[in-house]
């Protein structure tokens, strides 16, 4: 009950979230998109890995909070950076956070799987 409990929470607040982002009015202006881009993979990258730390018994709210507020301005700053310089620099945080994301689902299937076969 658990373990269905700790995904359809994080489930059911995206849905909240994705309804909300189409029923309110709102367009982000062009300047600020790849920043958005970067801070909404850097919250994925944290949301998905403080339930992957719950899946394990590890979580911390510290270090949750801590990870999701300096992955962020980090990922900002090194966009901005590469905005004055000229470079795309937003780049790598997008690899980054996008093989951290891969590597985090990749890991909590294994505990979900493991799990349910140890549940039979």
């Amino acid at each position: 009950m658990r373990l269905v409990l700790s995904l359809l929470l994080p489930a059911f607040g995206v849905a909240i979230g994705v309804w909300l982002g189409f029923a309110l009015p709102g367009q982000v202006p062009s300047a600020y998109v790849k920043y958005l881009g970067v801070a909404l993979l850097a919250a994925f990258d944290s949301a998905l890995g403080g339930l992957r730390a719950g899946l394990e018994d590890t979580y911390d709210p510290t270090v949750f909070f801590s990870g999701f507020v300096a992955n962020t301005i980090l990922a900002g700053l090194l966009t901005y950076a590469g905005d004055r310089l000229g470079v795309e620099l937003y780049l790598a945080a997008v690899i980054v956070f996008g093989a951290r994301i891969f590597n985090n689902i990749a890991i909590m299937r294994r505990i979900i799987i493991g799990r349910l076969r140890r549940a039979r």
